[in-house]
This record gives structure tokens, sequence and C-alpha cells, in this order.
């Protein structure tokens, strides 16, 4: 029998797109018990999460679970955690006043908010999302909330758009592992940090090579699961994008936050939840000049 290809990096980025506009809207429906196979879990939302967005990606982890304080939760505009982190990279960042931070995946802007009261007044916050429902809410947040330093573009993160050389640090929360390809994510991470600059990313890394089947699975892929890069590849990858000083290491209650996501099927032990940081070195050339 000819077995199912897998999907296309287009319908995986459809799907994505679909179901976090859903999320953005209010009026996503999936469950543990789709038939979709959803990774979701159905947890009751905590502060500033809707009912719908607390079915999806990470929201069954409470926000102390990724490691978030509650004064974390409470200094950020209603709306803007809708749990869908597997971590908290702002707490790996180091954020200094004054710099400039780049947030991948910013959904309604949770994270980006939280760099925000780090790098203060003299600071500013990028965050770039694909969805445009995201895009228009983490806008909304930002201004009801007054935030005048954060703004969110919309964008893929494999083509950011920023300039190159003109952030101090890149964070992204249970993100990246939703992209087709990778490389070129970091890549352009790479480019857009200022030599010096790093990057902290929280993420879904994979312990073994998933199966097919894991990976057909739209609804795992969506679910933050199915995406997610093997370890060792991921090293590869940032070291070819020219990270040096990496770190790829499993978050301390990663099988608790996994677990919280499909505690039917065992996925904590093929992925965890992954703290990564990285450096891009000192006196990087950026386009043609050399920077120090």
């Amino acid at each position: 029998m000819k077995s199912t290809p897998l999907p296309d990096p287009e319908t995986l980025r459809d799907e994505v797109r679909r179901r976090y506009g859903s999320i953005a809207r209010g009026d996503a429906t999936l469950t543990s018990e789709s038939p979709a196979g959803s990774s979701c879990c159905s947890s009751s939302p905590s502060k500033g999460q809707s009912s719908a967005s607390s079915r999806c990606c990470g929201a069954g982890a409470q926000a102390q679970t990724l490691g978030y304080s509650d004064a974390d939760v409470a200094g950020v505009p209603d709306g803007a955690n809708l749990g869908l982190g597997c971590g908290n990279p702002v707490a790996l960042a180091s954020l200094q006043p004054g710099q400039t931070v780049l947030d991948l995946g910013a959904g309604a802007g949770f994270d980006a908010f939280l760099a925000a009261r780090q790098v203060g007044a003299t600071g500013r916050v990028i965050g770039v999302d694909m969805t445009p429902d995201m895009v228009s809410k983490a806008r909304a947040n930002a201004k009801r909330g007054g935030y005048p330093q954060v703004e969110f573009r919309l964008g893929e993160i494999e083509a950011l758009p920023v300039a190159d050389a003109s952030v101090d640090v890149v964070i992204s929360n249970c993100v990246i592992n939703l992209c087709p390809d990778k490389a070129p994510v970091y890549r352009e991470a790479f480019r857009a940090l200022r030599p010096g600059g790093r990057l902290a990313v929280s993420d879904v890394v994979a312990r073994e090579v998933l199966p097919d089947e894991v990976k057909r699975d739209l609804a795992l892929h969506s679910g933050c699961l199915a995406g997610a890069t093997l370890q060792s590849d991921l090293q590869r990858i940032l070291e070819e994008a020219g990270f040096v000083d990496i770190r790829i290491r499993a978050k301390g209650n990663s099988d608790d936050v996994i677990t919280s996501w499909d505690a039917k099927r065992g996925f904590e032990s093929k992925v965890f939840a992954a703290e990564v940081t990285a450096t891009k070195p000192a006196g990087t050339c950026c386009g043609n000049e050399c920077c120090t």
C-alpha cells in the first residue's frame, strides 16, 4: 500500500496560520478529543486567557510551570497571555535597559510586554508574527496597556521585516518548531542581531527522529509536537548560521510541560521543552562592513 506523503511546507504554514488566527479571534474549538488527534489539552484558563485559547498549545501548563511569576501574568494587558508557550525566554535573555529586543512569533504580545518592562522607556521591542489576527490583537493590547516602545509587524520569521544588525537580543517562545524549515529562521535571527547580540529561545526539541505518522498529523504539528527538530540537527543549524556559545538544554520541568499538552501518548519520551541560548560573535561582518 502506498504511504501518504508528508505535508508540504505551505500546507503546514496554512494550518498554523488558520489555527492561531482562530485562537486570536477566540473561536478555537480544538480539544484533546479532536478526531484530528490534537495535542492540546482542555485545562481551565488562567488569568488573561480566553476559554478557547486555554485549549491550545501550552495553555494546560500554568504560567508558573512555564517559569512566569504571578507578577508577570498580572502586569500585562488582559488577553496578552494566551498560554501558548513552553518556557519563559525573557528569563533567559538577561535584558538590560535601552536594549532592542526582537520577538519571533510574538502572538498577542505576552513576552514582548515583559521584555518591554525590562528594557524600559529607552529600549525597544519588535514583535513579528505571520498571523494577521494575532498582530491586530497584539497592537490593540499594546495601545491599551500603554507600551509606546513596543511595535508589532506582520511577517514570516523565515524572512524577518527588520534591518541587518539592528537588535541586541532575539527571543522566541514555542514558535520555531512550527516552521517547516528552521535553518532560515536562525539565519535571519543571526542577520538581525548586532555583533555580540544574543539568542534566547524556548522551544520544543526532539530527543529522537519522530515517526512519519506523527509528522503527517497537522494537529500535532500546530500543537507544537510534530515539528520538533532533532537536538543534533538544531546544534548544526545554529553553528552553520554562525552562532557560538550554543547551549541546548531541557527545561527542568520539561516532562510536566509536555505531558500537560498530551498525557496519553508519551511524547515526553520523544521531545522536550528546551532552553536554547547562543551568541553572535563580536566583530562579525554586517553587510559590507565589519562591526565591533
